[in-house]
């Protein structure tokens, strides 16, 4: 019964965390507009974060061996393609990854 018991109490401690730490803001603000900080940090914040994981993903790509990058530059510019004309994250994302994942394998 305790080997259970520990995982059940993780979880429900992170359940409680991570539900403590959405419904926080909610409770500060209220009906309140935004500050003028807090919306700029919601305009800038994102595409900062995403160029932050795109260049550490593609930190240590070998352009100098073969296969030359293609598969990593084949699979981003896909993924930017389809977010121009698609505006989905989740198809961007999933057909990017598929991509890369073929083309590593047979280049």
């Amino acid at each position: 019964m305790n080997d259970m018991l520990y995982p059940a109490a993780v979880i429900a401690v992170v359940a409680v965390v991570t539900w403590s730490l959405r419904a926080v803001p909610f409770l500060i603000f209220g009906n309140r507009p935004l500050p003028k900080v807090m919306q700029y940090l919601g305009k800038t914040l994102p595409p900062a974060i995403m160029t932050i994981l795109v260049s550490y993903c593609l930190r240590n790509t070998d352009v100098i061996h073969s296969p030359f990058g293609i598969p990593e530059l084949t699979a981003c510019c896909l993924v930017v393609c389809l977010q121009i004309l698609r505006s989905n994250m989740y198809l961007s994302i999933i057909t990017g990854t598929v991509c890369y994942m073929i083309l590593i394998r047979i280049l």
